[in-house]
């Protein structure tokens, strides 16, 4: 699968944000800001990016809070993500928010926040008084950074990662992850998280994607994406929600655990549930049902510093 195709699934998980926000489903001022308008999608995929949004956030909110935000946040495949800027509104900015992606995508997103003052005010506030290093396909201030690297190269990220101000590979780090991982093929990843997991002893990383993958519903999903020219090299761990936990354990990993968004929609608050599934008219829920079964979040922990990693859940 060629980078190029990989770029586009940004495009469109970007747009697809977008037009759910622009439905109501949850508030984002920024997204309009760094994407395209949002071409018009099923309700069910709407609520389907509702619970992954949403999943995401309640994982991260939770740690954190446990690390008094004095913790550091490493989003790999970023794209056109917003969730600096809300963040900084929620007032739960980490120490550092870090966000990585190839050159063409982190160039693109660093052209956006030159032009759009709402995006480059937003920066410019958590800096203190520093200032803000926009590069052709880098950012660089005080908090936040944008970089591009190839995760694929795991020498070249480290270099990458080093080089950050402030940057302390001993602290509490986040790593999230959305349909990302999927794209890599396993002798990619696996060097991946075995690096994350050496090189930050506390460590929890969040990863959205595709589940249940060798059923009937899965295997057409799959040859659907592939027809389009995406290729899910890293499609192996997606068999089922125990090919996911593994991933992590095997690469060394304390521990690790995962849900369908089919669970995660269902542990969301039940008053914005009832909201937003009054936006639009579901036709029937049995496609919703099928979408929610195929796609997960799993998360998993290093916490040699016992802070209480593995009380980061859902329900939790």
């Amino acid at each position: 699968m060629s980078d190029e195709a990989v770029q586009s699934t940004n495009d469109d998980a970007s747009m697809c944000k977008r037009f759910a926000v622009q439905q109501g489903y949850w508030k984002d001022p920024y997204i309009q800001l760094l994407v395209k308008s949002g071409q018009r999608r099923a309700p069910e995929i709407n609520r389907g990016y509702y619970a992954r949004t949403q999943g995401m956030h309640t994982l991260l909110a939770q740690f954190l809070q446990l690390n008094k935000k004095a913790c550091q946040v490493i989003n790999l495949g970023a794209g056109f993500d917003s969730l600096f800027w809300r963040l900084k509104d929620e007032d739960l900015l980490p120490d550092l928010y870090i966000e990585v992606d190839f050159r063409a995508v982190t160039s693109r997103k660093c052209q956006n926040v030159r032009i759009r003052p709402k995006l480059t005010q937003g920066v410019q506030e958590t800096c203190e008084g520093q200032s803000v290093v926009i590069e052709d396909a880098e950012l660089h201030s005080p908090k936040y950074h944008i970089l591009w690297g190839d995760l694929r190269n795991v020498e070249e990220l480290e270099k990458k990662l080093s080089k950050v101000a402030g940057i302390d590979f001993s602290k509490p780090t986040f790593f999230m992850a959305e349909c990302v991982l999927v794209y890599l093929h396993h002798d990619k990843s696996d060097p991946l998280l075995r690096w994350i997991n050496t090189k930050f002893p506390v460590a929890y990383f969040a990863n959205y994607e595709q589940v249940n993958m060798a059923d009937k519903f899965g295997i057409v999903m799959a040859d659907n994406l592939k027809t389009r020219g995406c290729t899910l090299e890293g499609i192996a761990p997606c068999k089922d929600l125990d090919t996911q936990k593994n991933r992590f354990t095997s690469a060394g990993w304390q521990g690790a655990d995962a849900v369908d968004m089919q669970t995660v929609y269902a542990s969301l608050p039940r008053n914005d549930v009832y909201r937003i599934e009054r936006l639009e008219f579901l036709d029937e829920m049995e496609l919703l049902d099928q979408l929610l079964k195929h796609y997960c979040i799993c998360w998993a922990w290093n916490d040699h510093g016992n802070i209480g990693l593995s009380s980061i859940k859902f329900g939790g």
